[in-house]
C-alpha cells in the first residue's frame, strides 16, 4: 500500500486543528487534516449532521463566524481513525489509519509518514465517582451536551447540573434550549476560592474580556428559567434502581471533603456530572510529558523530532488557547515562525487557564464521598474497596501489576473514564506509586476489530 507523506499531518478538527492546518496551509505546505468524527469542529462545535442541518446553527455557538472560515479554507479527511502511531528515532511516527464510519464493516487502511505532524488531539472529560454513578440517567456533562447539540435529545425533564468549571454553565444552557428543566447548577468549590481566583490579577483579564459576553449569556437563560447557581456543593451520591431518581448533595470544605450534617436528597430523572478534562495523549508515546499533558516549547514542538501538539492536549485552557496554540504549531511545523501578536495572544490565553486552574481544580478531598461499595471502574465493576485491598494485600507499588490484579482500567474503554481516577487512589494506598502515567499509554490507539486487523496485508501493518 502507498504510504502518503504530506508537509504536515494533523490530528484533530477541533478548534486547535482547524487553526493548525490554516496556518501551516497559508505558509505553502501541502497538509492533510484528519477527525475521527463525522466533520470538523470537535467537541466545542459540535453540530447537528449535515443531513439534518439547523435553520440557523450560529446561535447555538460561540466563535461560529471562526469556524465557519476556518471549516471552508479546510479540507477535512473525516472519519479517519489513527489506531497506531509507529515510532522512529529521527522523524516523526508513521500514523496507521482506518477511514469510514465507526460502525462500519469495510473501512479503509491509510498510512501517512509526515514531514511534520500536529497532534490536536483534544481532551477527555473526568468525572469523579460516587456511590451510584453506574445508574442510568447518570451523564456526564458532555455527554449530555453532545446529545443535546448533535442529536437535539434532552437526556431528562428534571436535570441538574454538577461540578466543577465553567463548562458546566453552557452544559445548563444547552439542556434548557432542548426543554429540559434545570433544577439547579452546583459548583463544588466555594464562593471564597472562586472570588479569589477571578478576582486576583485583574489586569490578566482585559485580553479576555470577550468572555464576559458568553458568561453574560448563560447567566441571563439560568436566570431567565429561574435555574439557581449554587456554589460549595457537590453530588456525592444517586439512588434509584431502574434509573436515578434522586441524588444526595453535601456542602463541602475547601479540601472537597464533604461536611457531615449537610445532605440533603433532590428528585431528578438526570443528572449532569463534570470535575474537568483530561489532555487525550495516546498518540504522544515517546513525548515529554508532566502530569499528564504534552510539553512543548514556545512554538509547539514537543521532545520528539518533528512533532508539535496545541490544544488541550498540552493542557487544559479552553478554545482561544487551543486556536493560539494551533496557529502557532501549524505555521511552525510548515518551516515558518510566530509573530509577536501571536506569541502574546497564546501567552495571555495561558495566563487564563492557569486561572481555571486555580478556581476549579480539582482537590483530595473528594475520596470523602466514596465508600467501599463504589463503583470506580464501571467497565470491569472494580469498586474502591477492590482497590484498596489489592494494594494491601499485593504490597506491590507498581501500576501494571495492580491493574492486572485488580482488573481495573482493563475494560473496553482502557481506562479513559477511570484511569487518572485509578491512579490517584491507588497512589494514596501505595504510598507513592513507582510508574504512574502508565494508564495513558495504549499501544493500539483506538478500537479496532480482529478482523481488520486480520485483513490488512503485511504492507500495511508496522
Amino acid at each position: 500500500m502507498t504510504v502518503e507523506t504530506p508537509d504536515v499531518l494533523v490530528v484533530g478538527a477541533g478548534p486547535a486543528g482547524l487553526a493548525a492546518a490554516d496556518a501551516a496551509r497559508r505558509a505553502g505546505a501541502q497538509v492533510v487534516l484528519l477527525d475521527a468524527a463525522a466533520d470538523a469542529g470537535g467537541q466545542y462545535w459540535r453540530h447537528l449532521p449535515k443531513e439534518r442541518p439547523a435553520a440557523n446553527e450560529r446561535v447555538l455557538h460561540h466563535g461560529w463566524e471562526r469556524f465557519a472560515a476556518l471549516r471552508g479554507s479546510n479540507e477535512v479527511l473525516t472519519n479517519a481513525q489513527v489506531w497506531l502511531a509507529e515510532r522512529h528515532d529521527d522523524r516523526p511516527p508513521t500514523l496507521h489509519v482506518l477511514v469510514g464510519p465507526a460502525d462500519g464493516n469495510h473501512r479503509v487502511p491509510r498510512t501517512f509518514a509526515p514531514r511534520a505532524l500536529v497532534l490536536a488531539t483534544g481532551a477527555y472529560e473526568r468525572t469523579l465517582p460516587f456511590p451510584g454513578w453506574e445508574l442510568p440517567g447518570v451523564f456526564t456533562a458532555g455527554a449530555a451536551q453532545a446529545l443535546a447539540k448533535s442529536e437535539r435529545i434532552a437526556v431528562g425533564r428534571r436535570v441538574l447540573v454538577a461540578g466543577a468549571g465553567p463548562f458546566l454553565l453552557p452544559v445548563a444552557s444547552t439542556l434548557l434550549r432542548t426543554g429540559s428543566r434545570v433544577v439547579g447548577v452546583l459548583e463544588v468549590n466555594g464562593w471564597g476560592r472562586l472570588r479569589k481566583a477571578w478576582t486576583a490579577r485583574p489586569a490578566e483579564l482585559l485580553s479576555t474580556r470577550h468572555k464576559a459576553g458568553e458568561l453574560a449569556g448563560y447567566v441571563r437563560d439560568l436566570a431567565r428559567h429561574r435555574v439557581p447557581y449554587r456554589a460549595g456543593l457537590a453530588v456525592i451520591a444517586a439512588h434509584g434502581t431502574d434509573r436515578v431518581r434522586k441524588v444526595t448533595v453535601a456542602r463541602l470544605n475547601p479540601l472537597w471533603a464533604p461536611i457531615p450534617g449537610t445532605e440533603r436528597d433532590i428528585d431528578v430523572d438526570a443528572v449532569c456530572v463534570s470535575h474537568g478534562f483530561v489532555p487525550r495523549s495516546e498518540l504522544a508515546a515517546g513525548c515529554a510529558m508532566a502530569n499528564g499533558r504534552v510539553l512543548t516549547d514556545e512554538n509547539g514542538l514537543t521532545s520528539v523530532p518533528g512533532v508539535y501538539a496545541a490544544g488541550e492536549i498540552t493542557g487544559i485552557g479552553g478554545a482561544d488557547l487551543a486556536l493560539a496554540e494551533g496557529a502557532t504549531a501549524g505555521l511552525a511545523a510548515a518551516g515558518g515562525t510566530p509573530t509577536r501578536a501571536q506569541m502574546r495572544t497564546k501567552k495571555e490565553q495561558r495566563r487564563f487557564a492557569v486561572r481555571l486552574e486555580e478556581a476549579h481544580g480539582i482537590r483530595q478531598g473528594w475520596t470523602g464521598w466514596l465508600d467501599d461499595t463504589t463503583i470506580v471502574c464501571r467497565c470491569e465493576e472494580v469498586t474502591a474497596g477492590d482497590l484498596r485491598r489489592g494494594a494491601h494485600d499485593t504490597g506491590s507499588r507498581g501500576l501494571r501489576s495492580l491493574k492486572l490484579s485488580t482488573r481495573a482500567g482493563l475494560g473496553v474503554c482502557q481506562g479513559r473514564v477511570c484511569g487518572r481516577t485509578v491512579e490517584e487512589l491507588l497512589h494514596r494506598h501505595t504510598g507513592g506509586l513507582l510508574d504512574p502515567g502508565r494508564t495513558e499509554n495504549r499501544p493500539l490507539a483506538a478500537f479496532v476489530r480482529m478482523g481488520e486487523l486480520a485483513g490488512l496485508t503485511q504492507e500495511d501493518t508496522p
